[in-house]
């Protein structure tokens, strides 16, 4: 054995193994993340927890690697962690309501974090008994939110509207797309791939990697279900200073009512919004890119590695409004990717068309077909690689929030239970990207969670109070060290300037 001993800390001094999670509490504080929970969610009464104490531990607990609700207790077990919390939770308060923060707990306040049993009744909160008889059988059902979880939205638009006004952006391309989560909760319900899952739709803003909107459903309710719908509360919970839109969608969001809707700007109450949308590979659409001139197929430029594509304009009317002279007209691009594998000899035609894609054949060659509706004007290919981008960091913030965040596991069987730890989780997401935008080091921009956990939230530190002065010390020669400081002076000019 190596010649050590692990003995406790003889000295009073609180020590953290999380000093840089301090730096996600300036932000909570300085973008009013705190005073909006108060404000929109209304759980809590007049005894005991408050709402911004729930929600302030649940998202440390995403930032800090936990899994789940009984993770908390290793969070409480942090005493500089714990001392930290009980600054942050005061923000914002005047001296009046800091006492009465203190006499909500009738025989004294011992805990920085609520219990896990605790955890586990505000959650409860969120659910609603009396939308699970609303559903039918055999139909897609999505339950309705009650105030409290209403209240959850709410605090996500006010985060992201708090980062718009720091850092403002003009533009936003708006990646929709849905998830799957599997469980192995009894009350989920079997998604199309055959297991237990839930299956969010999220909305991505591709500019400053903020997840605008999130809706919370169950894993048989289809994707492109009430699309029309998700996109409206998108756009209504974009920020003030956004004067573009783009919205980029798979074959979910084709759905002429939604095109219109962008297409029309609303019958012309609102500015048009250019989009790009995966369209279905019906008969019809196969037939006419089978039409088009082999002269017309212009190649796709590639990376190396990638197979070689090539696109080429279809003209193309859906059946569904083939006879409505009410429908915009839209552009159909087609890209071809030539299979290498062929037609297996020995196989009836009908047997090789079992492929998990659409194929076409032309000539003596077989493709795989996709198709792409647009409403953009330019060159096609440029539009064809703009519309791939939305397989890029939305799908790496999917990964986030399941993956490196706690939206993999949920708590609960009750559905609003659930959706309020997947806004919470959304929410936590939403915090580390705003500091990404807004103080993170160049450095450590773009890094996954993983790194960031390893580089600057698992910190060791002892927190120390000289003169009514609170001083974090790290490790000598630490390169965190810099860091914080330069994030914290940031931090510190975005508290002036609000």
């Amino acid at each position: 054995m190596l010649p050590y001993q692990y003995v406790e800390e003889p000295t009073a001094a609180p020590v953290t193994a999380y000093a840089g999670l301090f730096a996600y509490l300036d932000l909570v504080c300085v973008l009013g993340v705190l005073q909006a929970v108060d404000a929109k969610v209304r759980v809590c009464g007049e005894q005991g927890w408050r709402d911004r104490q729930h929600v302030l531990a649940l998202v440390l607990l995403n930032l800090a690697g936990g899994e789940c609700i009984e993770d908390i207790r290793l969070l409480e077990a942090d005493a500089g962690l714990g001392w930290m919390v009980r600054e942050a939770e005061k923000y914002g308060l005047s001296r009046l309501e800091r006492r009465e923060l203190q006499r909500r707990f009738r025989k004294g306040r011992e805990r920085a974090f609520p219990s896990p049993t605790r955890l586990y009744e505000w959650l409860d909160e969120f659910h609603d008994p009396t939308q699970e008889q609303l559903g039918v059988e055999g139909k897609a059902f999505i339950p309705g939110k009650n105030a409290h979880l209403r209240g959850l939205d709410e605090v996500n638009a006010a985060l992201v509207g708090s980062v718009q006004k720091h850092a403002p952006a003009t533009e936003a391309t708006l990646d929709i797309d849905a998830t799957l989560q599997e469980t192995h909760k009894q009350q989920a319900f079997h998604c199309y791939q055959g297991y237990r899952a839930y299956q969010p739709v999220n909305v991505y803003w591709a500019q400053t990697g903020l997840m605008v909107h999130s809706e919370f459903r169950d894993g048989n309710v289809p994707a492109g279900h009430e699309l029309l719908r998700i996109l409206k509360e998108s756009l209504a919970a974009l920020p003030a200073g956004v004067k573009e839109v783009r919205v980029r969608m798979d074959s979910a969001g084709y759905q002429h009512d939604a095109l219109r809707f962008m297409a029309t700007g609303d019958e012309g109450r609102r500015e048009l919004i250019e989009f790009t949308v995966s369209n279905d590979m019906t008969a019809e659409f196969r037939e006419a890119a089978r039409r088009v001139p082999e002269g017309e197929w212009k190649p796709l430029a590639r990376k190396r590695g990638e197979a070689a594509q090539q696109w080429a304009e279809v003209v193309y009317v859906p059946n569904a409004i083939a006879h409505s002279k009410n429908f915009p007209d839209y552009r159909y691009l087609a890209i071809r990717e030539e299979l290498e594998q062929g037609e297996l000899p020995g196989m009836e035609d009908s047997q090789q068309a079992e492929l998990p894609f659409a194929t076409v054949v032309m000539g003596k060659n077989t493709y795989r077909l996709r198709g792409i509706v647009t409403n953009r004007e330019g060159d096609g290919a440029d539009l064809i690689r703009w519309h791939y981008l939305r397989c890029g960091k939305s799908e790496e913030a999917h990964a986030m929030l399941k993956r490196e965040l706690a939206g993999g596991r949920f708590p609960s069987g009750k559905f609003g239970a659930n959706g309020a730890w997947w806004a919470l989780v959304v929410l936590a997401y939403n915090l580390h990207m705003a500091l990404q935008r807004l103080a993170l080091p160049e450095k450590l921009k773009g890094k996954r969670m993983k790194a960031i956990r390893f580089g600057l939230i698992g910190l060791p530190g002892r927190v120390v109070e000289r003169g009514r002065q609170l001083f974090v010390r790290l490790a000598r020669d630490h390169p965190a060290l810099g860091w914080l400081v330069e994030m914290r002076r940031k931090l510190k000019l975005l508290a002036a300037s609000a």
